[in-house]
């Protein structure tokens, strides 16, 4: 054999090994995580709930949820048909018995290997599919914005066009779809316990913001080791303030990729779409929430676009929206909304 043709077939064999490889690590990477009996954290997040999966900064995950919809008997006494309900949701109903102290069943904890107190996970969110054709809302007597307005419950099944993203809420309202998970969080300070899953707070958890649509990132201030994701309470739309304590819920499965920057010490979860850069404030008053939020703002402000503590304030005033993300969960929400397009430099005076 001539001798560039054995160096022909040698660099054909490297290559081929090098992309086995490739082959093998993304393979490795990429796992999927199914709502299980097994998988599921029935309303609460905790430092010290064992995760049901382990993963590597930069892995990806596909997270199969459940709505907050119920139990197949009430779906269907709804008037949801039996074959429109994922089939892995009554078993979590009948099977689950270590519930509390709130009611989103979220699935996990996924653990991060890498992550420890001090860090920050980064979650991007990459896909999010609608695992069913319907979505319900509904409100209940002494709950939401207007607790006392309506002494009485009601429910209500959304249909669900998937194919033109559209729901039906009744003849001549259609509502464009815009998939988010209303719970996203990983454990809170060890010292807090094992706490609601209802109240958003540093951990993130319930934030129900709705700018959370796949294609954006989240940013998690760790307090637990291995971080300790958990995800759920699936939204196919929701208006800012989800003034009657519910969205479009709906099930949802989920496609992320976590990536751990070590020694980070975020205090607040933050988030970062095509768009714009995103800071989130909760507390049991608006006011609160909204300083924190707006604070928050500024401080990325200085720190990530080197802008002096006045100017930060003035760019917040003059750029920066400052929105009501939720009115309803004994926390409520702010988040602060920064346009990326002001910035035309990389370079900040």
């Amino acid at each position: 054999m001539r001798k560039d043709s054995i160096i022909a077939v040698r660099l054909f064999c490297v290559a081929a090994i090098m992309l086995t490889n490739l082959a093998v690590r993304a393979q490795q990477a990429a796992k999927t995580l199914l709502a299980t009996p097994q998988t599921v954290a029935w309303g609460y997040y905790w430092a010290h709930a064992k995760p049901v999966m382990t993963v590597h900064s930069g892995d990806t995950v596909t997270i199969q949820t459940l709505s907050t919809c119920g139990s197949d008997e009430r779906l269907k006494s709804e008037g949801v048909a039996a074959a429109d309900i994922p089939p892995y949701n009554e078993a979590i109903f009948q099977q689950v018995k270590d519930r509390g102290p709130g009611g989103h069943i979220l699935t996990g904890p996924l653990a991060i290997a890498e992550a420890e107190p001090g860090d920050v996970l980064e979650v991007d969110i990459l896909k999010i599919n609608l695992d069913a054709p319907f979505a319900c809302n509904g409100f209940g007597a002494g709950r939401g914005f207007l607790p006392n307005d309506y002494p009485y419950g009601r429910t209500k099944i959304i249909p669900l066009n998937r194919a033109r993203m559209l729901a039906d809420f009744a003849p001549g309202i259609q509502i464009p779809l815009h998939p988010f998970f209303g719970s996203m969080g990983d454990a809170p300070p060890e010292s807090a316990g094992r706490i609601d899953s209802a109240p958003p707070w540093m951990h993130g958890g319930n934030m129900d913001n709705r700018e959370l649509v796949a294609g954006t990132t989240l940013y998690l201030p760790v307090h637990a080791p291995g971080a300790l994701f958990e995800v759920g309470d699936g939204h196919a739309g929701q208006g800012n303030g989800e003034v009657d304590i519910t969205a479009l819920e709906t099930f949802l499965t989920g496609t992320f990729r976590f990536v751990v920057h070590k020694h980070q010490h975020l205090l607040w979860p933050r988030a970062e779409t095509p768009t714009s850069f995103i800071t989130m404030g909760f507390s049991p008053d608006l006011n609160t929430a909204t300083k924190l939020a707006v604070r928050d703002m500024i401080r990325f402000l200085e720190t990530e676009k080197h802008l002096s503590a006045d100017d930060a304030y003035m760019l917040t005033s003059v750029a920066v929206d400052v929105d009501i993300t939720q009115l309803v969960d004994g926390s409520v929400g702010v988040h602060a909304i920064c346009p990326k397009a002001i910035f035309t430099s990389n370079k900040q005076p």
